[in-house]
C-alpha cells in the first residue's frame, strides 16, 4: 500500500493513558462507546463473514467500563498498528483490529470519500485504545471496543457517521456491538436474507421502554475453556436444541418489544430470565457439551427468585459464561445491589444503569475512562478483548 503527503501539517502528540499515539492530523478522530447486556440474546450467525445473526437481539448499553479509541491513519506507515491500554497488541487482537480497518478503507473508496485526498483510503492507522472493563467482569468487552473503533475509524476515513451506518460497519467487527453504537435500549435486526440485501438491513436501532438498571455479579474471573466463538459454532453444528432456540427467540423478540411499548417490566423480566436459560440450554445441548453456569450461578439465580417472593422484583440473565446479571427497574437498583451483597458478600458486584451510545470526541479532551479511573478498576487485559462473548 503505496502513501502520500497528507499536504497539512501534523503534530506528534502523547495521550497521558494512550502514550503516544502519532501524528495528530484533521483526518485523526477518538471514539467513546460503552458495553452492553442483552435481554433478547445473541447466540449463533447465519452468515459468519458478513456476521448476519440466526435470529434478532435487544439489550441494555451500560453506563459503565468505556473503551476509548483514537484512529490516525498515517501515510508513513507499513502496516497498521494497535496499542491496548498503552501497549502493543500482537497476534489476534491487531488481525481483527487491522481486518476491519481495511474494509472501512474498502467502503471509503467505493463511496468515494477521498475525492478531496485521494490517498487517504489508501493509509494504514495507529490505533490506540483504552479499555476499562475488568477481566472477568462478564462484559463484552470487544461491543464497545469495536463500536468506538467503527465511530473512530468511519470519521477518520469519511464515512458516514448516522446510527445505522454506523451499526452496520461495527457489525462486521464484532455482532455485540452492533447494538453499542446506540444507548440505553437497542434491537439489533437481523436482517432480510443471506446476501447483500441481508447486510443493508441488519442494523441497531433505539426502542422505547422502562428505565431498567443491572447489577453484575462477578462469579469467576478465569479465562474460559471453551470461547464463545467456539461454543456458538458447536451449538448451530451439533447442539439438537438450536432450532428450537431459534424459533422461541423470534417469538421472544416480538413479545419483547410489546412488553418495552407497554412499560411492563414484569413481562420484560419473565422474557430476559426464560430467553438466558434458554440459551444456555442450547448450549448444554453441545457434542461435547458445554456448561458455562457454575454453581454459584444456579445459587443467584435461586436468590433473585427469592428475592421476587419477598416482594423485590429482579430477574437475571447470563451470557456465555458463569458471571450472572441481575435486572431491575432503575429505582430499585441500590436495593438490589444491597439484597445481592448481604447473600453473597464475596462476589464482586457492579451496578450499572443506561448508558449512551458511542460518540466522537475532542481527541485533547480528558476521557470519560481517565475521569472516572479512580473507581473503575483495573483495565481489561489484551487477551480479554479477543475472548468475550459475540
Amino acid at each position: 500500500m503505496g502513501h502520500a503527503p497528507l499536504g497539512v501539517s501534523t503534530v506528534t502528540a502523547t495521550h497521558p493513558s494512550m502514550g503516544d499515539i502519532g501524528p495528530i492530523t484533521p483526518h485523526t478522530a477518538r471514539a467513546t462507546a460503552h458495553p452492553n447486556i442483552a435481554l433478547v440474546k445473541y447466540w449463533g450467525k447465519r452468515n459468519a463473514d458478513l456476521v448476519l445473526p440466526a435470529t434478532g437481539s435487544l439489550s441494555l448499553t451500560l453506563d459503565i467500563y468505556p473503551t476509548d479509541t483514537v484512529v490516525s491513519p498515517d501515510p508513513s506507515l507499513t502496516s497498521d498498528i494497535f496499542t491496548l491500554n498503552g501497549e502493543p497488541v500482537p497476534g489476534t487482537p491487531t488481525q481483527r483490529v487491522s481486518a476491519f480497518l481495511d474494509l472501512v478503507r474498502k467502503r471509503s473508496v467505493e463511496q468515494g470519500s477521498g475525492q478531496e485526498k485521494p490517498e487517504l483510503p489508501h493509509m494504514y492507522a495507529r490505533v490506540n485504545s483504552i479499555n476499562s472493563v475488568p477481566t472477568g467482569a462478564g462484559l463484552a468487552s470487544s461491543a464497545s471496543g469495536f463500536a468506538a473503533l467503527a465511530t473512530a475509524a468511519s470519521k477518520a476515513y469519511g464515512l458516514p457517521g448516522d446510527p445505522r451506518s454506523l451499526s452496520r460497519l461495527a457489525r462486521r467487527g464484532s455482532g455485540s456491538a452492533t447494538r453499542s453504537i446506540l444507548g440505553n435500549l437497542v434491537i439489533w435486526h437481523p436482517g432480510d436474507g443471506d446476501d447483500e440485501h441481508a447486510d443493508l438491513t441488519s442494523y441497531a436501532e433505539s426502542v422505547p421502554g422502562p428505565d431498567l438498571a443491572m447489577v453484575i455479579c462477578v462469579v469467576s474471573g478465569a479465562q474460559k475453556a471453551v470461547s464463545s466463538r467456539v461454543a456458538m459454532a458447536d451449538t448451530i453444528r451439533t447442539s439438537p436444541f438450536f432450532g428450537g432456540w431459534v424459533t422461541s427467540t423470534q417469538r421472544d423478540l416480538v413479545y419483547m418489544q410489546q412488553a418495552l411499548a407497554a412499560g411492563d417490566y414484569t413481562r420484560v423480566g419473565e422474557i430476559t430470565e426464560s430467553n438466558a436459560l434458554r440459551m444456555h440450554a442450547a448450549i448444554n445441548g453441545n457434542r461435547p457439551p458445554v456448561r458455562y453456569l457454575a454453581p454459584t450461578s444456579v445459587a443467584i439465580f435461586d436468590a433473585i427468585a427469592q428475592l421476587r417472593n419477598d416482594g423485590l422484583e429482579v430477574y437475571g440473565t447470563a451470557d456465555a459464561g458463569p458471571n450472572v446479571v441481575a435486572l431491575c427497574q432503575a429505582k430499585d437498583l441500590d436495593a438490589t445491589h444491597a439484597a445481592l451483597h448481604e447473600r453473597f458478600p464475596d462476589l464482586e458486584l457492579i451496578p450499572a444503569r443506561a448508558g449512551s451510545g458511542a460518540h466522537l470526541t475532542p481527541v485533547g479532551e480528558t476521557s470519560e475512562n481517565e475521569q472516572n479511573s479512580a473507581h473503575e478498576g483495573q483495565p481489561a487485559q489484551a487477551h480479554d478483548a479477543a475472548n468475550r462473548q459475540e
